[in-house]
């Protein structure tokens, strides 16, 4: 297969992505439930945020949760794809992927916390 360059290849990329959003979207309840959370939020982080800085903060981190959800679900495919018998690593993965989804929703309630009310 030909080698993909400049706008071709940003082409190809953002249709591969968008492929990713569909497959999380339609097969993920967790990530649609966070892309929910991230839709309400969005507008009010940027009305609360008193400048630049708070506005990032407070979107970003919301980025953050699906940016993780998106990898942690990732995770999950890989290691179903590889077999669906119980293993003590498959259990791992998957274990570690839910911990890293669980930190980005604390840093969401640290962030808005510290910045709306610190």
């Amino acid at each position: 297969m030909k080698k993909l360059n400049g706008v071709a290849h940003f082409m190809h990329a953002f249709k591969w992505s968008m492929a990713g959003f569909k497959a999380a979207f339609s097969g993920e309840a967790a990530f649609r439930q966070e892309f929910g959370l991230f839709v309400v939020l969005v507008p009010i982080g940027f009305f609360l945020g008193e400048n630049g800085t708070e506005r990032a903060l407070l979107v970003g981190c919301l980025l953050l949760v699906l940016l993780v959800e998106l990898l942690n679900t990732a995770i999950e495919s890989v290691v179903d794809r590889i077999g669906l018998e119980y293993h003590d690593l498959s259990k791992r993965a998957k274990d570690l992927g839910s911990a890293a989804v669980f930190v980005s929703l604390v840093t969401v309630a640290v962030v808005w916390g510290l910045v709306l009310f610190g």
